[in-house]
């Protein structure tokens, strides 16, 4: 398998960028490709200790920088960006990775792989962790502005993506919104219910906010400033309470030697201490947002994977093995697959798009 991974799409690139390819290629048979100026890159890639990993260097002169969008997608045809997207459209590589700016990689993408038939608009997908498992929550920052048929669309492929990719059966779909009752909501939430009430899904009606941790919906439908909205607060407030876990088990001689975990009304001795902490350790790490990595965009024909512009070098290797999941699933196809048995509601032509043309 060969990922291509924007070397220059981080904020900090490519120090982040090319470590974290590193630590993903390492130990594995995937090939990762870099894409960016190569005597940039190369001199980045001196830096790592690479024996064992199969990394390879694409030169790219141009960089699309984190401030620009889709005209700068369409002016520098030689950037980064571009040369890998188009590395996957020729079947060069398998999937696309980077941290850039979210709409120029969705310009990218739309440009270059175009989209499934059946879709009008692709959308950003992010996967959250939950009490019940895990929740889909779209679209999360590729479409700013929505329609009632784009989220009905992002359902669609919401559905797809839980039940063949996550292997969530008969997955419940949700719309969020400011309240749980029918009628409550935006014009775009009220005239999307109505839609989505009358389709094949198992749709639950609407969710709110603090409904997704909770689990109540296996995939969330939204307009992209929401989602985007959403997904940024939920990761702000995972990383703070990381932070403040951390904080108090390290506040005090008793907690730092380890003897003693306070809980409410209960003192558990240095034993049970012991035998919660790597209970303690796994939480955190499913709130960290950097295991997390990447978010794939769901609706174009070719695995693509999004990561924050502030990703460090772990962010950047988990993106990577979102990348080879979503390859080893067959993601693309199983929404092909999806989109063509639950009809063509709302469909377009498989293509580039035309309205960003």
């Amino acid at each position: 398998m060969k990922i291509v991974v924007d070397a220059m799409g981080s904020d900090h690139a490519p120090q982040p960028d090319v470590a974290g390819a590193v630590q993903a290629a390492k130990g594995t048979s995937v090939e990762i490709v870099l894409v960016g100026p190569e005597e940039i890159v190369r001199g980045e890639l001196a830096k790592h200790d690479a024996a064992g990993a199969s990394i390879s260097v694409v030169h790219a002169p141009e960089v699309v920088q984190m401030e620009e969008h889709t005209m700068a997608v369409k002016s520098k045809k030689d950037s980064s960006m571009v040369v890998g997207m188009k590395m996957v459209r020729h079947g060069e590589a398998d999937a696309f990775v980077s941290a850039g700016n979210s709409g120029a990689v969705m310009a990218a993408a739309l440009f270059h792989l175009g989209r499934l038939k059946g879709v009008i608009r692709p959308a950003i997908s992010a996967v959250y962790p939950t009490v019940r498992g895990h929740c889909v929550l779209l679209d999360v920052g590729a479409n700013a502005d929505a329609k009632p048929e784009y989220l009905y669309q992002f359902a669609l492929m919401g559905h797809v993506y839980a039940e063949r990719i996550l292997g969530i059966s008969k997955p419940r779909l949700g719309i969020l919104s400011n309240g749980e009752e029918e009628g409550k909501g935006s014009m775009l939430v009220r005239e999307t219910y109505a839609l989505l009430k009358k389709s094949q899904f198992n749709f639950i009606g609407n969710v709110e906010g603090k409904d997704i941790p909770l689990g109540l919906a296996d995939v969330v439908v939204t307009d992209g400033f929401t989602g985007n909205v959403a997904a940024k607060l939920s990761e702000g407030l995972m990383m703070a309470l990381a932070k403040m876990i951390k904080a108090e088990l390290t506040k005090g001689w008793l907690p730092k030697l380890g003897a003693l975990l306070l809980l409410p009304g209960l003192i558990v001795s240095l034993p049970g201490a012991l035998l919660l902490l790597p209970s303690l350790r796994s939480f955190v790490r499913r709130l960290n947002p950097d295991e997390v990595g990447g978010a794939p965009l769901l609706g174009v024909r070719g695995p693509v994977i999004i990561g924050h512009g502030r990703s460090n070098a772990k962010a950047i290797k988990n993106a990577i093995r979102v990348a080879v999941q979503t390859v080893q699933g067959d993601m693309v196809g199983a929404i092909r697959a999806g989109l063509s048995e639950m009809g063509g509601t709302f469909a377009a032509e498989e293509g580039e798009d035309a309205e960003l043309k």
